[in-house]
């Protein structure tokens, strides 16, 4: 199977070429170029492991491995790195289903595919012939980043440099960040927002001059090898609420998935394309609603104001993931996607067509919630249910809500839940009645005595870890930064 930039059909690649590179020469994402490759019998998965079930799909996904190859990478990445083999459980509040994203080392969702995504890009590079060391950009806007450094720390013939907006994350996303060890990595700062660092990113990628001996790739979702593990868990859900006995195969079920660069949505999308039961996928944003006003109207528009939220890793306004659903839901059509992505960059909108728009409501429904509704989901979660959970989480709930008064749609649903109520604390504790303070650790601290929900042990002491990373830099500087941290044989911050 080979995949193809989603704006010419004629870039094309193999799985482990494609991961290598990261993103297409145009600047297009590799996509497959038929839903047929990718079909799977999805209900001889239910019931399995999961890392039985993450090798079956990601030989499928990714044909260039064996399944004795994919396993073993399977087991390499995440044996004893999450609170459990299970990796992602499934629980029930109330009527609503929560699927854990953030049981891993950094107490977010990115964990599940970029513990293996270093497995596969070296794989992918032996399997390549390619001995140049490669070196990794990542834009965040905050969980992508430590997850990324995390995975990636002084793994062989690699080096990280993640960008994140100097003031757009929480000051526990950021701590994470700024204390990574490792000798391949590196953490800069970017004077402006998300959308300004993963510019300055892709824009890189089209204009690095070249260092003998290195490549660049990404940890982005922007990489199929990034995108390719978030199908694993869908299914697992699925298989969750089998399990529990409140489903039988072949039943339909809805997901609600915060999400801001559309990732983490478009790959419950190719589970259903794959063959797994997906009723609606709900796409829930915060105040940058811009996913929202694009499914209600067909009309993508970024010429708006960046709001900085509760809920930063939805603070984006330019979804790079949603480019891989116009090329699936326009027939593979390339032309019309670049067209698209042209227009995008240069006028800094563009519309779909009518009939495009109309496929694409039958699959997704798309609201949004701000802050203060934000935060009296919190509140109404842990006070009546139990449950405490993130902002982002509490976007998904507050839109399912929404969702099931619009529609009246019975049909079970599964939250996903991205992160750690303790990475964004600041603004949790007070949504339950806890006096606000400006220090976010303690903050988490004041938290957990409340609450009695354990703080992740990755994040506890991590108020007095050592800040190892201070580089700032203009969003015109990044370019020069790559092209000089390049060169060096040897890292040094």
């Amino acid at each position: 199977m080979l995949y193809q930039s989603t704006r010419n059909k004629n870039i094309t690649s193999s799985a482990s070429a494609a991961i290598v590179k990261g993103i297409a020469s145009d600047g297009g994402l590799f996509m497959f170029s038929s839903e047929e490759n990718i079909k799977i019998d999805a209900k001889k998965l239910m019931g399995k492991t999961t890392f039985d079930m993450a090798t079956e799909i990601l030989s499928v996904l990714l044909p260039d491995f064996t399944k004795e190859e994919m396993r073993s990478m399977v087991e390499r990445a995440y044996k004893g790195k999450f609170e459990t083999d299970e990796l992602t459980p499934t629980v029930k509040i109330g009527d609503e289903y929560i699927l854990e994203l953030f049981r891993g080392p950094t107490s977010a969702f990115k964990d599940v595919a970029l513990s293996i995504l270093p497995v596969l890009l070296t794989a992918s590079a032996k399997k390549n012939g390619i001995e140049d060391d490669i070196v990794i950009l990542t834009a965040t806007s905050g969980d992508t980043g430590k997850a990324a450094l995390e995975g990636f720390e002084d793994v062989e013939g690699t080096k990280i440099i993640v960008f994140y907006p100097e003031n757009g994350v929480s000051a526990v996303q950021k701590k994470q960040m700024v204390t990574q060890k490792g000798n391949n990595t590196f953490v800069v700062a970017v004077k402006g927002n998300f959308d300004d660092a993963q510019t300055g990113v892709k824009n890189i990628f089209s204009s690095f001059s070249g260092t003998e001996g290195v490549r660049l790739s990404s940890a982005n979702s922007i990489n199929i090898g990034r995108l390719a593990p978030q199908v694993v868990y869908y299914f697992k859900a699925y298989s969750d609420l089998i399990s529990m006995g409140d489903i039988s195969f072949g039943d339909k079920v809805n997901f609600c998935v915060p999400t801001g660069n559309f990732g983490d949505i478009l790959a419950g999308y190719i589970a259903k394309l794959m063959g797994l039961p997906v009723g609606r996928l709900i796409v829930a944003s915060n105040a940058n609603n811009v996913l929202t006003d694009f499914f209600e109207t067909g009309v993508y528009d970024r010429r708006r104001p960046f709001l900085k939220t509760a809920s930063p890793s939805m603070d984006i306004l330019i979804s790079s993931n949603l480019e891989r659903l116009l090329y699936l839901s326009s027939g593979c059509d390339n032309e019309k996607v670049a067209k698209y992505m042209k227009a995008l960059n240069e006028e800094g909108s563009y519309k779909v067509e009518e009939d495009q728009l109309a496929r694409l409501k039958e699959e997704f429904y798309a609201d949004y919630l701000d802050d203060e509704a934000t935060s009296a989901v919190i509140k109404n979660t842990y006070e009546k249910k139990g449950y405490l959970s993130d902002t982002h989480t509490a976007v998904a709930i507050g839109v399912y809500e929404k969702y099931k008064n619009k529609t009246g749609d019975k049909t079970p649903t599964v939250i996903l839940s991205t992160a750690s109520p303790y990475k964004f604390s600041g603004f949790v504790a007070p949504a339950i009645g806890l006096k606000k303070n400006e220090n976010e650790f303690e903050m988490m601290r004041e938290l957990e005595a409340e609450t009695g929900v354990p703080i992740p042990s990755g994040l506890k002491n991590l108020e007095e870890a050592e800040v190892l990373h201070t580089t700032v830099v203009k969003k015109e500087e990044m370019s020069a930064l790559v092209e000089r941290k390049a060169k060096e044989k040897v890292w040094t911050r």
